[in-house]
């Protein structure tokens, strides 16, 4: 188990934590929250003990194995597959010694333990998690170097999970995942064998793939036995009575006050006055914890457009001479809340730069209404801030002639209060940089706001924020995004893109998500049947397991042909001439020793024939 006794830390002499303790028992799934800046990703980095503790200590099972994501791969020329199968340094190590390895009790070592970690197996199951991120098969066989910082995170993300620690700890690992992979995600973290703690303000993976929820505040830990969302009713609950409380307390503070003060001057009431003294000396405040206060976005109002807003007819769209997307009849009017699926690359960037008018139509015919304002938000644009700059700048760019109490008022509308104002745009949180970047996309009032990932660095109460804005905003909305409570809470209509074009999805979100987990699931006329029959293995399963007869077979042959070697050296007669006795008592022991190898190696390889004919079959 994690053990976290009475820690204390602080940064630049401000506590984020004071004697905080909680014990997380093995095999648990945690989800860590907290407003930002209250130290998550710092409780992080001192259970890896990068940090060093002010007071308190943090325990661990000993041996147990550690694992993160901490930054990306390197951008070099090892493929995506070998990156992966590496992360696994015992069988990286035990694989290669097994091509040097000579003595026999060291090869049947090797061969027991390559077995017992299912090693064979390998190759398959980080193909598998590499899918599930979105790579396919042959983008598993490229290079690193092919791939932007975003795609290595993933990379780095499948390594970790490959590696399968003891420990599992992920910061925001959605940030880099589409809709899709954090799905995936989801599904793979409920049926990981360890404990793995998560910080995230994904509500839909601390619903599912998490079964408690670790607190932090007002520098304590609190550990809840449950999701995210009975978390949040319980936590509710407690503020409820502690408010009760607190106000009862303030209520006989004010009555034993007023009797001090009316009687402290009459010596026939002064011992009661000192008496009442005392006891308002020792009440102890309540502690009523704040939930921050509601960050609203406040969203310009555009004026009313005729409908539609866009209208495509036959619309195609690519890049060069290539058509990504085609035959496309969509229409959007000033009232949509539409959400775009479909998996990483089927083109809903594509389909996004189009609606923005930052890629023409190669074909087809896209009108827009002459009057139309479109506000873009994607996540690299929030790395596009000038870093060296404050946000009073970058609305001084955007509207010169506007007063400096303008551009504040604007900021403040976007959550970026007075000190954030004037603070580089550098040393802003991952959350105020989104906020900035919010505010510029949408500072024209436009009819249709396009956001592609706008929840990543926004902590739960922010995206709250985003959600009641979009609900109340009176223009159109086109979303991209993986956090599925947001799109639950905003989209009234789906857009499916696949297979080269875009078209309404009919069923709902639930329906899509069941969809990507099943993997392209038999029709439901279909599925009674086909629930009945045996599973016949996969064409991974089947690859693994004709790899791993092919390993025993060769491990048979090798020990073979070492016992023919010993065997012949057995029957030289030199050997057991005079004082050469010791000598060929050692060689009959290895011949003994290599022997056994021999009957261990052929039981494994009859073991992987039989699972193989049964797979088959």
């Amino acid at each position: 188990m994690l053990k976290i006794s009475d820690i204390s830390y602080s940064v630049d002499g401000r506590p984020l934590l004071q004697n905080a303790s909680v014990t997380i028992p093995n095999g648990h799934k945690v989800g860590i929250v907290g407003r930002n800046g209250t130290g998550k990703t710092t409780l992080f980095r001192l259970i890896w003990g990068e940090l060093a503790l002010e007071g308190g200590e943090i325990s661990i099972p000993k041996g147990a194995r550690m694992g993160g994501v901490s930054q990306e791969v390197p951008s070099n020329e090892v493929s995506l597959i070998n990156t992966v199968l590496a992360a696994d340094t015992e069988r990286a190590s035990l694989m290669a010694e097994a091509e040097t390895a000579t003595e026999p009790n060291r090869i049947a070592e090797i061969q027991t333990r390559l077995s017992d970690i299912d090693a064979w197996s390998a190759e398959a199951r980080a193909a598998q998690i590499l899918k599930g991120l979105g790579f396919d098969a042959e983008a598993q066989l490229r290079p690193c170097s092919d791939f932007s910082g975003g795609w290595r995170m993933r990379v780095a993300l499948a390594a970790v999970l490959f590696s399968k620690p003891d420990l599992l700890l992920l910061d925001e690992p959605t940030n880099y995942l589409d809709l899709e992979g954090a799905l995936w995600l989801e599904s793979y973290l409920q049926k990981y064998p360890h404990t793995v703690l998560i910080v995230s303000h994904d509500r839909g993976l601390l619903n599912r793939a998490v079964g408690s929820i670790l607190h932090l505040e007002d520098k304590k830990l609190t550990y809840y036995q449950v999701p995210y969302d009975k978390f949040a009713e319980q936590r509710a609950a407690k503020l409820a009575v502690a408010a009760a409380e607190a106000k009862k307390q303030e209520a006989r503070r004010a009555h034993l006050q007023s009797f001090v003060d009316r009687f402290k001057a009459k010596a026939s009431k002064a011992v009661q006055a000192q008496s009442r003294v005392k006891m308002l000396a020792k009440m102890k405040p309540i502690s009523t914890p704040q939930e921050s206060a509601l960050k609203r976005f406040s969203f310009p109002a555009p004026e009313e457009l005729s409908p539609p807003i866009i209208n495509l007819e036959s619309a195609s769209v690519g890049y060069g001479d290539t058509v990504i997307l085609k035959n496309m009849d969509l229409r959007i009017d000033q009232d949509d809340r539409i959400a775009l699926l479909g998996k990483n690359g089927e083109g809903k960037s594509t389909l996004s730069k189009l609606l923005s008018e930052r890629l023409p139509a190669m074909g087809g015919r896209v009108t827009r209404h002459n009057k139309l304002r479109i506000g873009y938000f994607a996540q690299h644009q929030v790395d596009e801030l000038h870093i060296d700059e404050t946000p009073i700048d970058h609305l001084r760019r955007v509207r010169p002639s506007e007063l400096p109490a303008r551009h504040r008022a604007r900021l403040a509308g976007f959550g970026l209060g007075a000190d954030q104002a004037d603070t580089l745009v550098g040393r802003l949180s991952g959350g105020q940089k989104a906020r900035l970047s919010l505010l510029l996309a949408t500072i024209d009032a436009p009819h249709l706001l396009i956001l592609d990932e706008p929840t990543n660095h926004l902590d739960i109460e922010s995206r709250e924020a985003l959600v009641e804005a979009l609900t109340e905003y009176s223009g159109a909305v086109i979303l991209v995004s993986h956090d599925m409570h947001l799109l639950s809470m905003v989209a009234d209509r789906l857009w499916l893109v696949k297979d080269g074009t875009v078209r309404p999805y009919d069923e709902d979100l639930e329906s899509y998500r069941k969809l990507l987990l099943t993997s392209d699931t038999p029709k439901k006329a279909r599925a009674a049947k086909a629930a009945n029959k045996p599973k016949r293995a996969t064409g991974d399963q089947l690859k693994a397991l004709r790899a791993e007869v092919r390993t025993c077979e060769e491990r048979v042959a090798k020990l073979n042909d070492m016992s023919d070697r010993l065997a012949k050296k057995l029957a030289d007669p030199e050997l057991y001439e005079d004082g050469k006795a010791g000598e060929a008592e050692v060689w009959q022991k290895k011949y003994g020793e290599v022997r056994d190898a021999m009957d261990r190696a052929e039981s494994m390889w009859m073991r992987a024939l039989e699972k193989l004919e049964k797979a088959e079959s």
